[in-house]
């Protein structure tokens, strides 16, 4: 199986990306991850840099979808991000949020792992078939039946996490799934509040069945939001992975985002 990784990070109407994304593979097992920093400048950007090298440092040395190996990595990079806020005041309350996807291109298989809202999405026949659920109190209503998903991208509260990285005070949430399989032709999403909040699903879903490759589908994300938010909007960050069959292959739509691995 082909994976083609293409990818885009933008910093929106802000005046810095506290996003980042990143992605390693050894020809057998591929990782891709995106993580969204909160904190200001010097402390969001800090957070979800450090969390990308923890976590895909970590699963270079142990590649697998087992997805209590993927939870250990982000509790890790948890504790990763911990360390640091004792640099300075200015990382003291530094948060990030992460979602990690890992395919076995062997066993045509993926699992998924995150904390926060940070999302990952599987897409088949232009059709979503499994997303990850928020960790947020908008979610928490929807579960409840009080809100549907629409309702809860608009509510004045949907910006309320009850869980990032960067906290040792509370177990921290991490929701992993798989793994499940792959098939070819399915569409792999990551992304960050940033892309999905201003959207809605719907609109995710209409742009991939409209684009014949994963770069013209980023390419009309990029259009879509910048039509749809607002003034001083979030920054934004997509990752897809489009499975086909043969090698893998890698993009990343110019502007690109920091060398994965950066942290400072």
């Amino acid at each position: 199986m082909e994976v083609e990784i293409v990818a885009l990070s933008r910093q929106g109407g802000r005046s810095y990306n506290e996003d980042v994304f990143g992605h390693w593979n050894d020809g057998h097992f591929v990782a891709c991850l995106v993580a969204d920093g909160a904190g200001g400048h010097g402390g969001g950007d800090v957070a979800s840099a450090t969390v990308r090298s923890s976590v895909l440092d970590g699963y270079a040395r142990s590649p697998t979808l087992d997805t209590g190996v993927m939870r250990a990595l982000i509790e890790q990079a948890n504790l990763a991000v911990v360390a640091r806020q004792g640099e300075s005041d200015a990382l003291s309350s530094m948060r990030t949020t992460v979602v990690l996807a890992a395919i076995d291109i062997e066993r045509n298989e993926m699992a998924w792992a995150h904390c926060g809202d940070s999302r990952a999405y599987l897409f088949r026949h232009g059709a979503i078939v499994a997303r990850t659920k928020d960790h947020s109190l908008v979610q928490q209503l929807v579960t409840g039946g009080m809100l549907d998903d629409e309702g809860a991208r608009l509510h004045p509260t949907r910006n309320v996490l009850l869980a990032a990285l960067g906290s040792v005070d509370e177990p921290l949430d991490v929701s992993v799934s798989g793994p499940m399989p792959l098939q070819e032709g399915d569409a792999v999403l990551l992304c960050s509040d940033g892309l999905w909040e201003p959207l809605g699903d719907a609109l995710l879903a209409e742009t991939l069945r409209a684009s014949a490759s994963p770069t013209a589908w980023l390419e009309l994300l990029e259009q879509k939001v910048k039509a749809h938010a607002k003034p001083g909007h979030d920054n934004y960050t997509a990752l897809t992975l489009w499975a086909h069959d043969g090698d893998v292959l890698t993009h990343i739509i110019a502007p690109a985002a920091p060398v994965p691995g950066d942290a400072s």
